[in-house]
């Protein structure tokens, strides 16, 4: 029989913000105990009565001594090998010595012995549990809830093991059971809250993470997660409150100033970021992608100390296939297209895993119009949008039938409004669940889901894990590999993935004819025409430009800049402003290599067609690598103002080399540093060269691949038509070249 007054040394239900899934053994004696004594520092002879052994034991126990308590377990076993209780509190001692394994038989002998005994039970799922033994602790907890079905605590550590393998929806049905039970449970309302965040229910999430803080005022880890899904919705204003009030409840944790960095930088306070993540790093260097978001938010900010030291250890990390830097990250640190892909790989494997909870994703019957939907986070002012806002009016819409998803922000802006109104159907997801978006996408029938976001910000990645359609595609929004088996085809050309770069995708490569960018013929250039005085500029001098995120420029790019500026007397490098910290680190740097802090111009953000129209004003823009210019190297080209690129190994170094050959200006790419520095000072000294190229772009522009989308969306088509045909037939996903 079980004493009802025996102690409870487990711990209390304790779960953080990503929760470390561990059992929570009851510590609890098994009949003849009674209050501790005073235990002498060395043991006497053991009773030779098994229950007074037992009650030994417990004393033992009681008093920390484990080793003296499982000596007297052992002796009342001797004496009695059928009694269940000091098999049971044995494993108990155990478990203080850390023996899991022996604490794992003596629960199971007790089990044997009692298979009623729902504590044993308990305590066995929780220590495999704590073994990371998931599906033998899940059997272990549903023999609990069958002996007894109020057993809360079973059913929550069972509800933590649905969210351990990322099962989310069933560790939501299961909180919301053990919260039928026990609804005044602040950590079930917390668990529920981590569940419907990783599903992308974010409102339902934060009405979670409140529920539990009513409960529990002081609950750190709620104020985090509910941080974190403010910060997924956008509302960066209560998403800083509650990552403050986590900090002040609990200052040493990591994962709360993890957030709080990322907030900062999304909030363009990227040196204060800095300081926060350095601080995370200190104290929890293990956290997922914290490492490559300091280096992040450090590059924002042009702040490069140790900057090649760190990105070697990133590499080195992702070699060992640690989620040390995001996916996206790592594209504008490193050019290293294997790396690359193991990033990508590590991140889907551990965060967004193939699901069959949809089951199969079968073809529909041959007949109609092939539909195509296109899921994106960026139908607004958005470098995405200002690139494929024609295409979606030019499509052909006797053979397809043209759907739009939209998961990102609600932004009733003007390229909203006129993306809205080029598709058939143009559908609002952002409050949809991943499953929902999927499941939405397979009821409206959709035969090729086209994904323009990737891992860049406001993505939506999780829904393709569910299979929106038979065929899936990663286009143009993201650079490189998804790193997902579940992802079909990525659009390229050959010179962003010449053919032996395959090996570095996951997807099969579709190979459009010219270059894989597409762009708008429509976008306007202001007519204001701007004088060097209002942009900041000397009246005399040659002007260098890049107006690439700041984010782009690496050491070993802004080298070479400044060697060109010592080379080129009296010209000037023409910057984007996109944040101060930048600016001042910039001309730091310059300094420190010779330049003249004001030879560095900042150029403020603008109207687009106003920033376009200010090109005019550059003679060369400079592109930067790894990270290319992409959009903007479409900018500089459409307002007439000659781009130098050096083309590098992976796709995102490679894109401003398929925009230049599509305009016709091949002898613009460069393929070391030595020959693109050497180039940029032939360029700045012979102006009569320098001419005869502008001429020629603003000759060829208009009427070149690159900028005729109408012949870009015939390309596309064809490849749609094909990966449709293909997946009609039962054929798997192959390379397919566009003529």
């Amino acid at each position: 029989m079980t004493d009802s007054k025996k102690p409870h040394f487990g711990q209390t239900f304790q779960f953080s913000a990503a929760p470390a899934i561990q059992g929570r053994p009851h510590f609890g004696f098994r009949a003849g105990y009674a209050t501790a004594p005073r235990m002498d520092s060395v043991p006497g002879p053991l009773p030779d009565d098994a229950q007074a052994c037992n009650t030994q034991g417990n004393n033992f126990l009681l008093a920390h001594r484990p080793e003296d308590a499982i000596r007297a377990y052992d002796h009342a076993i001797a004496l009695s090998p059928d009694y269940v209780d000091p098999h049971f509190n044995r494993g108990n001692a155990l478990l203080r010595l850390l023996r899991h394994e022996d604490a794992l038989a003596s629960f199971e002998r007790a089990i044997a012995l009692s298979p009623r005994l729902a504590l044993a039970h308990y305590n066995r799922a929780a220590v495999l549990q704590g073994l990371n033994r998931m599906q033998e602790a899940a059997e272990g907890y549903r023999a609990v809830l069958e002996i007894e079905p109020q057993h809360a605590q079973a059913r929550f550590n069972g509800g933590c093991i649905f969210l351990a393998q990322k099962q989310f929806e069933e560790a939501v049905e299961c909180m919301d059971l053990v919260i039928a039970h026990a609804p005044q449970m602040p950590e079930a309302h917390n668990n529920k809250g981590i569940a419907l965040l990783k599903l992308g229910k974010l409102r339902d999430a934060i009405t979670c993470f409140s529920q539990a803080l009513a409960l529990r005022p002081q609950y750190a880890e709620a104020y985090t997660n509910r941080g974190n899904a403010r910060i997924q919705l956008g509302h960066y204003p209560e998403a800083l409150e509650d990552l403050g009030r986590a900090i002040q409840l609990q200052p040493h944790g990591a994962e709360s100033r993890h957030l709080l960095g990322k907030l900062l930088s999304l909030t363009n306070r990227h040196e204060e970021a800095v300081q926060q993540l350095q601080w995370a790093h200190r104290q929890s260097p293990g956290l997922p992608a914290l490492y490559g978001d300091l280096m992040g938010a450090k590059a924002a900010c042009c702040s490069w100390q140790g900057m090649d030291h760190d990105v070697q250890q990133a590499l080195h990390a992702v070699a060992e296939h640690g989620h040390a830097v995001e996916p996206f990250t790592l594209l504008g640190l490193a050019d290293a297209p294997l790396r690359h892909k193991e990033a990508a790989c590590t991140f889907v494997k551990e965060m967004l895993p193939a699901s069959s909870a949809l089951g199969s994703c079968m073809p529909r019957e041959p007949g109609g119009k092939i539909r195509v939907g296109y899921f994106s986070a960026d139908f607004r002012n958005h470098a995405v949008a200002y690139l494929i806002a024609e295409l979606f009016e030019v499509h052909d819409r006797g053979r397809f039938e043209w759907f739009a998803f939209s998961v990102g922000p609600d932004a009733q802006d003007e390229m909203r409004q006129r993306v809205a109104a080029a598709f058939d159907h143009f559908i609002d997801v952002r409050e949809r669940s991943d499953i929902d978006i999927a499941r939405l996408s397979r009821e409206l029938g959709i035969d090729i889901a086209v994904d323009l976001t990737g891992f860049t910000r406001h993505n939506r990645f999780g829904c393709f894990s569910f299979r929106c359609a038979p065929v899936q595609v990663s286009y143009l929004g993201y650079p490189g590999t998804t790193g997902a088996d579940y992802m079909d085809y990525v659009i390229a050309d050959k010179f962003v993935i010449p053919p032996p770069a395959q090996a570095h995708f996951t997807e099969k490569v579709v190979y459009l004819p010219h270059s894989y960018q597409v762009n708008d013929s429509q976008r306007k250039v202001s007519g204001r025409a701007f004088t060097r005085g209002e942009a900041g500029l000397p009246p005399d001098g040659f002007v260098f430009c890049c107006f690439n995120n700041n984010y782009k420029i690496m050491p070993s790019t802004f080298d070479g800049w400044m060697r060109i500026l010592l080379a080129v007397e009296g010209s000037v490098l023409w910057l984007l402003e996109d944040n101060p910290a930048a600016a001042r680190n910039l001309r730091r740097e310059a300094q420190a290599r010779g330049i003249s802090a004001e030879r560095l111009v900042f150029a403020p953000r603008m109207p687009m067609d106003e920033h376009l129209a200010r090109h005019r004003l550059a003679d060369l823009f400079l592109d930067t690598l790894p990270y290319n210019a992409h959009t903007t190297a479409s900018d500089a080209l459409w307002a007439g103002l000659p781009l130098l690129t050096c083309m590098g190994e992976s796709f995102a170094s490679r894109v401003a080399a398929s925009l230049l050959c599509a305009v016709g200006l091949p002898e613009l790419v460069t393929h070391t540093q030595a020959e693109f520095e050497a180039r940029a000072i032939d360029l700045a000294r012979d102006g009569v060269q320098l001419r005869g190229i502008r001429d020629r772009l603003h000759e060829q522009a208009p009427r070149s691949p690159l900028f005729d989308a109408r012949r870009f969306a015939r390309h596309i088509e064809a490849a749609y038509a094909t990966m449709y045909e293909r997946s009609c037939q039962g054929l798997p996903p192959d390379v397919i070249e566009v003529e």
